[in-house]
């Protein structure tokens, strides 16, 4: 199943796609930590199973995030064996964690801005896990795949001199606006199967740049959420990002860092698009 929400800026409506492609209105007031807790998955499916939800007119609107106020964005570092090399970083023992301001989430298609004084932003095309219920030191890998509500791909936008050249931790060179697209859909665990043989690929102005498979994550997701539920707990509505494959900006030759006009594309396999074009804060 796939969940989504179109519409203006702050004016989004929650809606499911059919079989057909048809958005169907699900009479959720929203996709969000309490829609997931209080059983809203399980709902929106036995409604549209039954062919009870009405057909919402909103083609060619804009798609937002599919997830409405993410509580938080855990992020996971160097995970990826082929981009820990690019990276001149030994593989780690253990996840590297991270955190990125919630609202960095934007739409899959919205403008990414530059922020004032880069230099150096750079593109990650990474799987999202959405958490679904409460994960709290969970004591199993089937336990951290049952409260996954579901995944969606995730441009963990970042920028390098922030990060890595100015000191302290690596949020600040994270959590610049519009650093996180997120979507277009939320595609619930059950339609996605296994997590760990999805295809990504990332374009900049055509060219590809990226060409992954999840399959080489050093942590996998089952590993990364139990892990993660052993430091914080983690919520419904949380978004988890994995980490991402080789061929970013920072290991590239001639390190060919984002500019404005430029235009990124991204896809994973049965998750869909995201295009987002570069402007300047």
């Amino acid at each position: 199943m796939k969940l989504l929400r179109v519409g203006p800026v702050g004016q989004e409506r929650p809606v499911v796609m059919d079989a057909a492609g048809d958005l169907r209105d699900i009479g959720e007031p929203e996709i969000d930590g309490a829609f997931f807790a209080s059983g809203g998955v399980a709902r929106v499916r036995d409604a549209l199973d039954g062919g009870r939800l009405p057909l919402f007119e909103g083609k060619g609107l804009r798609i937002g995030a599919p997830v409405a106020r993410p509580g938080k964005v855990v992020c996971i570092g160097l995970n990826y064996r082929d981009h820990a090399a690019e990276s001149g970083a030994a593989e780690p023992e253990e996840p590297v964690v991270f955190m990125k301001a919630a609202n960095t989430v934007v739409g899959p298609d919205d403008e990414v801005l530059v922020p004032r004084g880069s230099v150096k932003t750079d593109w990650e095309v990474e799987l999202a896990v959405v958490i679904g219920g409460t994960a709290r030191y969970l004591d199993s890998r089937e336990a951290a795949l049952d409260v996954i509500a579901g995944y969606a791909i995730s441009n963990d936008v970042s920028e390098r001199e922030f990060q890595l050249e100015r000191g302290g931790q690596w949020d600040k060179g994270k959590s610049c606006e519009t650093f996180n697209p997120l979507g277009p859909w939320l595609v619930t665990a059950d339609e996605v199967g296994d997590p760990q043989d999805l295809a990504m690929r990332l374009w900049i102005n055509g060219e590809r740049r990226q060409d992954g498979n999840t399959k080489n994550m050093i942590f996998d997701v089952a590993e990364v959420v139990r892990y993660l539920s052993q430091f914080m707990v983690l919520e419904a509505g949380d978004v988890v990002n994995t980490g991402t494959p080789a061929g970013v900006a920072l290991g590239l030759p001639g390190q060919p860092y984002l500019r404005a006009g430029d235009v990124m594309e991204l896809e994973i396999a049965g998750l869909g698009r995201q295009r987002q074009r570069v402007g300047q804060a």
